[in-house]
């Protein structure tokens, strides 16, 4: 009885090391993987508004979809269940709104869909956020419409030909 429990002991023991080498081995390739998720969403995010800047229509629209890819990859870590339903269903909002701009070749249009896409944005932008980026809420004064830029240089969006560097820098993260 003795070496039978002896036994088991020792398995239980090795079966415990064997899972924590392993999540020690595993961890850090699942972290650079996740930063890696991290920033692509906000590229693709910065991207569209880049092209917003530049008016191209048809750039917007790529980006839009690639956004929208790359949320739907996306999974939330560390949050309460509550946490958890409140960014799904900001995440699934989000996505519903690049799909939107991918519909319409007008950048107008485009640019009015992207406010509502701005303020969904930043409300997840702190679990979207690479570790080694700096990403900023901007706004336009005269409008109110938000936007999430990575410099606190003004490049407003929504008007870049009449006020370009309208705009000021609300919060950082």
């Amino acid at each position: 009885m003795r070496k039978l429990l002896m036994i088991v002991f020792v398995c239980i023991t090795a079966l415990a090391q064997a899972q924590l080498t392993s999540k020690e081995e595993v961890a850090p390739e699942l972290a650079a993987k996740r930063e890696v998720q991290k920033k692509e969403i906000t590229n693709n995010y910065l991207a569209l508004k880049n092209n917003l800047i530049a008016s191209d229509s048809l750039a917007v629209i790529t980006n839009a979809a690639a956004l929208q890819n790359s949320l739907k990859n996306f999974r939330f870590k560390k949050l309460s269940l509550e946490q958890m339903n409140e960014a799904t269903k900001t995440r699934k909002e989000i996505i519903a709104l690049a799909a939107e701009v991918t519909t319409t070749k007008n950048i107008n249009k485009q640019r009015r869909i992207f406010q509502s896409l701005s303020v969904k944005f930043w409300e997840l932008a702190p679990k979207f956020k690479a570790a080694d980026t700096e990403l900023h809420l901007q706004m336009c004064p005269m409008t109110s419409a938000e936007w999430v830029s990575d410099s606190k240089e003004i490049k407003n969006p929504y008007y870049p030909k009449n006020m370009l560097t309208c705009g000021v820098v609300k919060a950082s993260l």
